[in-house]
């Protein structure tokens, strides 16, 4: 369990067994042990060098209140500056939700640095971004009392986030940074080996069908029965991840 400085934010990781490095990207409001462990880092620990980073504005990472800090290209940043602070060349990358989104930017932005990329709990509506919805999420979060969120959706982000122990006023800022909609164009020409997971009742993030449509050799898995908070404790979700990581080229 470390800290490094990522342009001038404290950013927190923590790291399990040995071996090949995966690099693990968390949801957004939750944090690295809420969405991961210990069952996934007990689960690949056997296998490979486990990392999993606290995203600024989350978990024990630095929290700035300043929407100017934040945006999911920010947040890519400090993965690569992660890798950099590890002396890793090149990682195994999953990431799931926000961190799936982070990780598709990584994808399209840096594809040399990965082997292969698992894209976990997204679909085209957090890909392609909608502004209307980040600010009602960034409203609710930045309310000063529960009562004044109407919004059901949104007021399941804000539960979800008080219950994890995050800081609302920095999460209110991450939902407000810039972040851009990801252009599918740019993954016709993917070379990265994908998978992407997704839930059958996961209503949250939109389709994924075009995402699997867009990234170019991209493989979709769905899980039976599973939602947006659900899916991440899937078992086929796990060995099905574990399979395409092990198989992935070096």
């Amino acid at each position: 369990m470390a800290f490094f400085d990522s342009d001038g934010v404290q950013i927190y990781y923590q790291e399990h067994g040995a071996g090949e490095p995966v690099v693990m990207v968390h949801g957004f409001a939750s944090h690295s042990d809420n969405n991961w462990g210990p069952m996934w880092f007990t689960f690949l620990a056997p296998h490979f060098r486990v990392i999993a980073i606290d995203c600024r504005g989350h978990g024990k990472s630095g929290k700035p209140h300043d929407a100017a800090a934040y945006g999911a290209e920010k947040m890519g940043d400090d993965v690569i500056r992660l890798l950099d602070h590890l002396k890793i060349q090149r990682a195994l990358l999953m990431g799931y939700s926000m961190g799936g989104r982070i990780s598709m930017g990584l994808l399209g932005n840096h594809p040399e640095r990965f082997r292969a990329v698992v894209l976990g709990g997204i679909g085209a509506g957090i890909a392609l971004n909608d502004p209307a919805r980040r600010k009602g999420i960034a409203d609710a979060l930045l309310a000063d009392d529960d009562s004044a969120v109407k919004n059901e959706m949104a007021k399941q982000f804000r539960d979800f986030a008080k219950s994890v122990g995050n800081d609302l006023k920095a999460l209110g800022a991450v939902m407000s940074g810039a972040s851009l909609a990801l252009d599918l164009g740019k993954f016709a020409s993917n070379k990265v080996p994908v998978l992407i997971v997704i839930g059958t009742k996961d209503e949250l993030v939109g389709s994924a069908e075009p995402l699997q449509n867009a990234i170019a050799g991209s493989r979709l898995l769905r899980l039976e029965g599973r939602d947006h908070l659900s899916a991440p404790s899937d078992k086929r979700y796990m060995e099905e991840a574990l399979r395409f990581l092990q198989r992935a080229p070096k």
